[in-house]
């Protein structure tokens, strides 16, 4: 393909000199060549091509793309030019010296400004074609007009790569500039018709069915402002990539997408210390539980880039453990990894892994998280977020792990569900653990992720694809969110931190309302709430808060290093306490009494953790109502 290229180039330039050379002819023998000269136009032909290929090919003028030609190439060719002009008169003088008779009248070296003139302006014409200023005589059939925020060099690359597009369904017709310079002025044959203040006015005289926003390094604040203010007008809003994607290879200039809810959250990005992350982990043998799911598989991406000497891959379901390896195996093809398929409820299995690989990190996020369905499954709660830890805190510490860390929840705070007690519950049994161990015990609380199975973003986006109704449970439910890796190179850097005994509460942000979070997705989809998609709401469900909260009131919370991490030291528990109650609720879960065993459960999670409000019933569960509840199963009652 490229030799064909070039092959159609050489032949086009040689194409141009020669008509340059025959046209230079005619002007000067007014059109009426003498027989003897025109026995000499051969000759005269071929020697400006070669002397022009020589020069061409020794400029590498046809390394350049046509469609991007500008002053370089320009400069380019008029060297060309310029070559071929002093080599042909060196060629035909020294041609007349050994041939008196081949004798060229002065003029014809003047061919050498037709041939430059002729080369530069089929090269332009290409680039301006390109560029959209002259038609190529094809129709196009657009969807909407569009307005592109950001005059600058971004913004001239998207209206290039839109013009240039085979599938252009967006018409750019002007810009939106901060820059009080550039008001009223063109840019690629466009006006630049305000700031951003400008762009509910531009949307409505200007008939914008699109905008982008072309600011790959504007701050997030002003990202943020630029959204809000996009969002009061009813045109479907994209976006450039930031250039950090960009370096990062992520993405490149021209993948515009759609505003995602990252955007909206408008924080500034996570820094971490890479080489203390490094130094810490770089020669540790590292077990991630639930490594198949969204915070575990997130937490293997980044922890490989750390280079640990060993990767231990567990988790339950294949699946998603053979996709998370295959995918750390492409890009990591040096690093060993161990996929374990087991269940941190299998304490032999669990006892078998630490024996066989000697983790020196454990990082558990294996866990059921999903509200509902965990308080409507008490018994599978129990067994995997509380009876779970406990297998493997145990095993840590019997084989010698130097640090365990534990990703928690905001749910853990004065929870209200099942499956916020037992996530404060696998807190209360790490805390134990770290009080009589060698090994560093501690938990990381964030809430939200962004994207997270069983999270309420994709939910919404299904229900918006389907073209609704959304269901929101409650007008005033607020959640605080944070993105999955956002969250993940906060828990790695807690880790580091973590002296043992610690609770880590990442800094989540303000906190989003459900509804407004609802009403922008489906904005962003370029549909308008209630009109085109229904927002329903629902009602709240068994177990769910109108607000989370990060920290009781007794935790308290200290700024680490790190300004995006806290830290506080829960309240010791009574070891006999906890003891009794896990071995109470090892013993509840096994005959699988759904109703009674629910009932059970909730009373005995509330005995262990009294700012539990998920069971009502006042009397609390006594040391001998506990036994009495353990005689009774063991009996089978």
């Amino acid at each position: 393909m490229r030799r064909m290229r070039l092959v159609r180039l050489i032949f086009l330039d040689a194409g141009i000199v020669a008509a340059s050379v025959w046209l230079v002819f005619l002007l000067r023998f007014d059109f009426q060549i003498p027989q003897l000269y025109m026995r000499m136009l051969p000759v005269a032909i071929f020697i400006h091509i070669a002397v022009h290929m020589s020069g061409s090919f020794g400029f590498k003028a046809y390394n350049s793309m046509w469609r991007y030609t500008g002053m370089g190439e320009i400069l380019l060719l008029l060297k060309v030019s310029v070559l071929t002009f002093v080599g042909v008169i060196i060629v035909n003088v020294s041609a007349h010296l050994l041939v008196p008779s081949y004798r060229l009248p002065i003029s014809i070296y003047s061919a050498s400004g037709y041939v430059f003139l002729g080369i530069t302006g089929i090269r332009i014409v290409s680039r301006l074609m390109n560029d959209g200023f002259v038609s190529s005589g094809a129709k196009d059939s657009f969807e909407g007009n569009l307005l592109i925020v950001g005059a600058g060099k971004a913004g001239i690359l998207v209206t290039k790569d839109i013009k240039h597009s085979k599938f252009k369904f967006m018409n750019p017709i002007a810009f939106i500039d901060d820059d009080p310079t550039k008001q009223k002025l063109e840019m690629m044959g466009l006006p630049i018709v305000g700031n951003r203040s400008y762009i509910p006015e531009a949307v409505k005289e200007l008939d914008i069915s699109f905008i982008i926003i072309a600011l790959p390094t504007a701050p997030q604040s002003a990202m943020l402002e630029i959204i809000e203010i996009c969002k009061s007008t009813k045109a479907q809003i994209k976006i450039m990539p930031s250039m950090t994607d960009i370096l990062d290879g992520k993405m490149a200039v021209n993948m515009i997408r759609e505003v995602s809810v990252n955007d909206l959250l408008g924080r500034a990005p996570v820094e971490i210390n890479t080489e203390e992350l490094r130094e810490n982990l770089g020669s540790e043998c590292i077990l991630i539980t639930g490594a198949g799911g969204s915070i575990g598989s997130e937490l293997c991406r980044q922890l490989a880039v750390y280079r640990p000497k060993e990767m231990l891959l567990l988790g339950h379901g294949e699946n998603s453990i053979y996709l998370i390896e295959q995918e750390l195996r492409e890009l990591y093809p040096q690093q060993v990894i161990h996929p374990i398929i087991a269940d941190i409820q299998d304490v032999s299995r669990i006892e078998s892994v630490f024996q066989n690989f000697r983790p020196t990190i454990v990082y558990h996020a294996a866990a059921h998280k999903h509200v509902p369905l965990m308080e409507m499954n008490p018994v599978e709660a129990v067994k995997n977020n509380v009876i779970g830890t406990r297998n493997v805190a145990e095993a840590s510490d019997k084989y010698g792990v130097k640090r365990f860390i534990l990703i928690s929840s905001d749910k853990a705070v004065n929870p209200t569900s099942v499956m916020g007690a037992t996530k404060r519950a696998a807190e209360m049994i790490i805390n134990d653990q770290n009080a009589f161990s060698k090994t560093a015990f501690a938990a990381v609380r964030f809430g939200n992720v962004l994207g997270s199975r069983g999270s309420v973003i994709p939910l919404f986006k299904r229900q918006i694809e389907n073209g609704g109704p959304v269901t929101v449970t409650d007008m005033e439910m607020v959640r605080y969110f944070m993105t999955i890796p956002e969250a993940v190179q906060l828990v790695i850097q807690s880790s580091v931190l973590a002296q043992g005994g610690e609770v880590f509460v990442l800094d989540m942000g303000k906190p989003v309302r459900i509804y407004d979070l609802a009403r922008d997705l489906i904005r962003l989809s370029g549909l308008e709430p209630e009109k085109d998609i229904p927002i329903v709401i629902t009602g709240i469900r068994p177990g769910e808060k109108l607000y989370e909260e990060l920290l009781t009131e007794e935790e308290g919370g200290v700024v680490t290093k790190n300004y995006r991490i806290m830290v506080s030291r829960p309240q010791d528990v009574s070891r006999s306490e906890l003891n009794m109650v896990l071995g109470v609720l090892e013993n509840l879960c096994k005959p699988y009494e759904f109703v009674p065993g629910s009932q059970q459960i909730k009373k005995l999670l509330k005995q262990l953790i009294p700012s539990y409000t998920g069971f009502q019933e006042e009397p609390q569960v006594g040391t001998q109502e506990l036994e009495r509840i353990k005689t009774e199963v063991q009996a089978g009652i």
